[in-house]
């Protein structure tokens, strides 16, 4: 049962890097197709983003009222909806509207399959359980880029865009038959059913232990049992979580990944690679290289736990980032292959690192009570990050050039090394309770 329920919520993890990584081969075909500019074309592949920052807060305002897994299956809907409309649509404004859908199909699902998955799993795998909806981003972005290229022949953007819809419809299908998380059940009162989801997931507990464990759900609950006002995470407990969490995003995001992403054979042409074929070629060797060290990942992060991972990977992408400006510079084609190594060595240590680390967090930090709004607080804090370098990327370049916009962004990882240091906290092998006991008094 859990690793039915971690498939099927880590697939929401394929869809969101699929609809990210697919507009990266489907890019230069439908700006020939719609003759847009720089501007529109920056505005268009940051829709995803944009929609999914009201995703972010829709799934913040529903996911305690209506449950995770109905938030889920309206994810679903959407990811099939913007997919197909995507493929149909006949004009820019429609194809920006699509793309707008689809992001907050992607904000929505970020917040509540990663918190589906921490509330299921047993603290000793909550990190790899809940690094499987990364694994699945990075594998569904290596498919898109496979599609691009299987496609690209075709000029069959189109399509490219609309089998999206596939992996949705069986998203869609599989929570539909899935039970609720079972911490969401216990703070609603179906305490049975907690404890029938609890024995399904971890059939090696005893019925005494599974018992403790929804007796302990219960207990994180607000004394008077209502729901805690927005003014508790401006408490002393609370603040540092939030303050950490939104921090960790933000230098998730401009440590440049998305703009990587998202214009990856445009990267590829500055660092020196002639033709779309080899530029795509190269792309999807990005895409392998993010899946392995996402699994890499998945292995160690529980082992040597988040702390350690965080300070690496900030470390590595800080070295890494400075080796591909330094390679992007005019006239040297003959760096070319430095700049791939570099963008490798990048990749892998944002794989293993500052890709599922922040969701991580985000989805351990915050107590039962506050949890879908804090996480909310970090994911719209992400996603209104990522819209702005997603947008921004094709203008800085154009203006400073890609050397200079990818020293930045290697500045901007230095001082995430630094921050790591002196503030990540580190919570393997600590169950969600004992988390929130940490931080007792704070909803009551």
């Amino acid at each position: 049962m859990l690793l039915r329920l971690v498939s099927l919520a880590a697939l929401f993890g394929l869809l969101f890097g699929f609809d990210e990584g697919v507009i990266a081969g489907a890019l230069p075909l439908i700006t020939k197709t719609f003759d847009i500019s720089v501007t529109a074309e920056g505005f268009l592949t940051a829709a995803v983003p944009l929609g999914a920052v009201a995703g972010a807060i829709l799934a913040a305002m529903y996911a305690d009222s209506l449950g995770r897994r109905k938030v889920l299956i309206l994810c679903s809907v959407l990811f099939a909806a913007g997919s197909v409309a995507s493929g149909l649509a006949m004009r820019q404004e429609e194809l920006v509207v699509a793309r707008l859908i689809l992001g907050v199909g992607i904000g929505a699902s970020a917040l509540a399959a990663p918190m589906f998955l921490a509330e299921l799993a047993p603290a000793k795998y909550r990190g790899a359980v809940v690094s499987a909806f990364q694994l699945m981003i990075t594998v569904g972005i290596l498919v898109s880029y496979l599609l691009d290229m299987a496609l690209e022949p075709l000029g069959a953007w189109r399509w490219m865009l609309a089998l999206g819809a596939a992996p949705a419809v069986v998203a869609l299908v599989g929570i539909f038959l899935s039970p609720e998380s079972p911490r969401w059940l216990a703070m609603n009162g179906a305490r049975d059913e907690a404890i029938s989801v609890i024995g399904q997931v971890q059939p090696h507990l005893s019925k005494d232990k599974i018992t403790h464990i929804v007796d302990e759900i219960e207990a994180s609950k607000s004394a008077d049992d209502k729901v805690p006002d927005w003014g508790v995470f401006l408490s002393d407990k609370v603040r540092p979580l939030v303050i950490f969490t939104i921090v960790a995003f933000v230098l998730q995001q401009v440590s440049g990944i998305n703009a990587v992403i998202y214009y990856a054979p445009t990267i590829m042409s500055h660092a020196g690679f002639d033709g779309a074929s080899t530029q795509l070629a190269a792309t999807v060797g990005i895409g392998v290289v993010n899946v392995l060290m996402t699994v890499v990942a998945m292995f160690v992060v529980d082992r040597f736990g988040r702390r350690p991972l965080f300070i690496l990977g900030f470390l590595g992408a800080t070295v890494s980032l400075a080796v591909i400006a330094y390679a992007m510079q005019a006239d040297r084609p003959d760096l070319a292959p430095v700049g791939l190594a570099g963008l490798f060595a990048y990749i892998a240590f944002f794989a293993v690192s500052l890709g599922p680390l922040p969701w991580l967090y985000m989805s351990e930090l915050f107590p039962l009570a506050l949890r879908s709004r804090g996480m909310a607080m970090a994911s719209v804090a992400n996603w209104s990050c990522n819209f702005i370098v997603v947008f921004a990327f094709p203008l800085v370049v154009a203006q400073f050039g890609a050397p200079a916009t990818f020293s930045i962004f290697s500045a901007c990882c230095a001082l995430g090394a630094v921050f790591s240091w002196f503030y990540a906290p580190e919570t393997k092998g600590v169950s969600l309770e004992e988390i929130e006991r940490h931080h007792s008094g704070v909803v009551a």
